[in-house]
């Protein structure tokens, strides 16, 4: 039953990362940029939590976990958005997103090479089944784009899936809350950093504020938590192949809240996702 419950966490964390896109874009055409929504992301969610933190009276973590989520936030957090970012402005959405979405492998791998976990039939299936619903669901945007932004957007991949594995063993013996709280504080004041140096272009109106608070409140708090919570009940390779729900969430949105077509593709992308979890799940339960 545990580790059902972090199945649902996990899936959870992706559906609240899967917000974060239509909310960005609404606090884009409301006049700011990335780096302020990440400023703003990261320091607003760390401010809720920090403040949940205290009136609980939770203690953060200690000695070399605390470095370590530390690091965590602070490299591998806002070293990957910035990859990831970057990117984008270097090759086609598409491709980037397609490449960002190789974790899933890169986090089997490191699993069975440091964690000595193995590598089963369902799970290689499982693999299989989201990288290719993904790549159906984003679709390529033609062109190969700069050798540069491939090759930041490979590195976004490879830095989440470091970033998997190591909260995987230190959240292992500290609270998932406070784990996520330092991580997102790290960020926080590196992104703060940051924008001190660069400035800073709020959103200009009502909406775009909202999406700000609802990008740092529900796609960073909470996906961040439960993401952490569910990594604590479950194997991290099928932790990281259960968030590509994440896609499938932000395509659903898009044709809902921004009226985009849906397409055939993009239909049964989603349902190759949808029947990897479900693998997952049963082979958690058993």
């Amino acid at each position: 039953m545990d580790r059902l419950i972090g199945v649902l966490l996990i899936a959870v964390s992706a559906a609240s990362f899967g917000t974060m896109a239509i909310f960005a874009r609404l606090a884009y055409e409301a006049g700011s940029n990335p780096v302020t929504v990440l400023f703003l992301r990261f320091t607003i969610a760390a401010i809720f939590m920090v403040a949940i933190m205290t009136a609980k009276g939770m203690a953060f973590p200690r000695g070399r976990t605390l470095i370590t989520l530390l690091c965590m936030g602070g490299l591998g957090y806002v070293g990957l958005s910035l990859a990831f970012f970057t990117a984008l402005t270097m090759a086609p959405a598409g491709l980037v997103a397609i490449l960002l979405y190789l974790y899933p492998a890169f986090v089997t791998l490191l699993a069975t090479i440091f964690l000595k976990k193995p590598v089963t039939i369902l799970k290689m299936a499982a693999l299989s089944l989201t990288f290719g619903g993904t790549l159906l669901i984003v679709g390529l945007d033609g062109g190969g784009g700069e050798i540069l932004g491939i090759v930041l957007a490979i590195t976004a991949a490879v830095l989440y899936s470091i970033y998997i594995i190591v909260g995987s063993k230190a959240v292992s013996n500290v609270d998932a809350f406070a784990a996520s709280t330092t991580v997102i504080l790290a960020a926080g004041v590196v992104f703060s950093a940051i924008v001190a140096v660069k400035g800073v272009k709020f959103p200009a109106t009502s909406t775009g504020w909202v999406a700000v608070f609802a990008i740092a409140l529900v796609s960073t708090a909470l996906a961040i938590a439960t993401f952490f919570a569910g990594l604590k009940r479950i194997d991290p390779a099928n932790a990281s192949m259960i968030s590509t729900l994440e896609p499938v969430v932000t395509v659903t949105l898009a044709i809902i809240v921004l009226g985009e077509a849906i397409t055939m593709p993009k239909i049964l992308g989603g349902m190759m996702i949808l029947a990897a979890v479900v693998f997952l799940a049963k082979s958690e339960a058993n």
